[in-house]
């Protein structure tokens, strides 16, 4: 055991938080305590960033005609992505994919304008400034499962459309509507895994050693 370890009891939270995460898309209406959503932008704001260029912003969508407009934005590239599923568009077209009119909170997580003047760590590599925001994001998810709440992330819609509606800066990007709030309870599994839209791959098949495709013994 090293020093730095936590204890057994913080440990097993930490690992619990991870397993139980879940994508949430049903939510309950009971108003988010200002201070539990404090600590959850908070835990968010202290993700790690590349260059601790700290990328991310976020919109706390207040205003009932604009959340109804962003859900808008999301139906309507729900119904292009079922027509680009083909075969599985009915099968598509069944799943539950968001909670946005019904949950307390809506935030649209985005990556800042003027990226470009961040070079540390993203000389060859640009798109660690979205690897950045997902950190964060990432970050609130945990905290939220440990608070009991639920978040989803929803990420149909056209990017450009709702950076007009939010009028965000040119050279901004949103990535993320996120829809967080109390839950009668937590899927037992993922919810397109519970719905046999897709199998959790064995680690193995995903784990190689020194090259392409060599299995880790």
């Amino acid at each position: 055991m090293t020093k730095n370890r936590f204890s057994d009891a913080e440990c097993a939270a930490v690992y619990k938080a991870i397993y139980e995460r879940r994508d949430m898309r049903h939510f309950l209406s009971d108003p988010i305590a200002p201070e539990i959503l404090t600590r959850l932008l908070d835990a968010a704001h202290h993700a790690p960033s590349v260059g601790f260029m700290q990328p991310w912003r976020f919109i706390r969508i207040s205003c009932p005609d604009l959340r109804q407009s962003i859900h808008g934005l999301v139906e309507q590239e729900r119904l292009s992505t079922a027509q680009a599923l083909n075969e599985r568009e009915d099968e598509f077209m069944k799943l539950k994919v968001e909670g946005i009119m019904e949950c307390p909170v809506v935030l649209v997580a985005a990556l800042c304008g003027q990226r470009d003047q961040y070079i540390f760590g993203r000389r060859t590599l640009p798109e660690m400034d979205l690897a950045s925001l997902s950190c964060a994001i990432q970050n609130m998810w945990l905290a939220a499962r440990a608070e009991g709440l639920g978040l989803g992330w929803v990420s149909m819609f056209e990017p450009e459309a709702l950076k007009n509606l939010l009028n965000m800066p040119e050279d901004s990007r949103p990535i993320a509507i996120l829809c967080l709030g109390h839950v009668e309870q937590f899927y037992d599994k993922p919810m397109l895994e519970q719905q046999h839209w897709e199998d959790r791959k064995n680690l193995n098949t995903l784990l190689f050693e020194n090259t392409w495709n060599t299995p880790c013994p």
